[in-house]
Formats: structure tokens, sequence, C-alpha cells
């Protein structure tokens, strides 16, 4: 009988350590996005200034979209990398700030004290934000000249490095 028991539980732990296994093999934080190698959502925003941007309006070379907010200090943190690469890659990558869950005066303060660059878009109620799956900010994708999402870095960029790598790739 006691055999018996040791066999059921071992069907029964086995399975359980097999999978628990696995699941420790993966960051819970990393959500692969489902929009790598598809279209880039379409999507049309105004700018701090009025302007409208839409993204179908930009094939021809790549873009960069960051979701970002002013209260996000990975954001801060990371803004450096991006005003470097605007000004290394100003003619052939466009980039674009879309703000995340935050307001307009709060943006102008920013852009005007630290800089842009690129255009400071606002996407009211985060339908963008939502097409991309953003689930918080930094979130940071990349598009090819022809419109397809090459890439989405999670978190900050913080690696200028492999992230000019990465423009030059589409270059």
């Amino acid at each position: 009988m006691n055999r018996n028991v040791l066999i059921a539980g071992a069907v029964l732990i086995v399975p359980l350590l097999f999978f628990l296994a696995i699941g420790l093999r993966h960051d819970p934080n990393v959500i692969e996005s489902p929009l790598i190698g598809g279209p880039a959502p379409p999507f049309s925003l105004t700018d701090i200034d009025g302007r409208t941007v839409r993204m179908e309006e930009l094939r021809g070379k790549p873009v960069v979209i960051n979701f970002w907010a002013t209260w996000c200090r990975p954001c801060l943190a990371e803004h450096p990398i991006f005003l470097a690469a605007a000004r290394r890659y100003q003619d052939r990558v466009t980039f674009l700030g879309v703000i995340y869950q935050d307001e307009p005066e709060p943006i102008r303060r920013y852009v005007g004290r630290r800089g842009a660059w690129g255009a400071t878009l606002i996407d009211p109620d985060s339908r963008v934000a939502i097409a991309y799956g953003v689930y918080g900010v930094p979130e940071t994708y990349i598009v090819d000249s022809q419109g397809v999402v090459a890439e989405k870095i999670t978190g900050p960029v913080v690696d200028s490095d492999a992230f000019f790598h990465t423009l030059e790739e589409l270059l």
C-alpha cells in the first residue's frame, strides 16, 4: 500500500516539477510582441504644436516610436540616448515620442527643459498605446522603412551601441 502511495505521489509531483523548471527559465517581465514581423499599427496623432503625424505617411525610412511620460524615471534616463540618436540619424530615421497617460503642459515643460528628439505626440485615451500592446513605459518600437515592426524594446534604452547597431542594420 505504501508503494502505491509513493507511485501516485511521483506521478503527481514529477510533472509539476517539470513545468516549474520550464517556467523558471523565462523572464516574466519579457512579453514577446505579436507585432514583430508584421505591419506597424496605423495611427494619426497630433503633436504638442498641433501638427498631425500619420504613421502611414512615414514609409521610406525607419521609424523609432518611443512611448514615454514625464513622470517616468526610466524615460528620463533614456532621454540622452534618444537625443544622441536623433542627432546622429536626423535625416535617415524618423523619431516619434508618443506620450503615455500624461498631460500636455508637463510635457511642454519637460521638452522645453530637456530638448526634443522627435515629434512629441499626444495619444488621447491611449488608443495607440493599446494598439501597440504597451503595458508600461518606456517601450520602444523600431519599424523598418517598409512599415514592418522590426524590434520592440521593453524598458529603457540603456545600451546606445546596441540601439545604434539596430538602426544601422535597417539603413
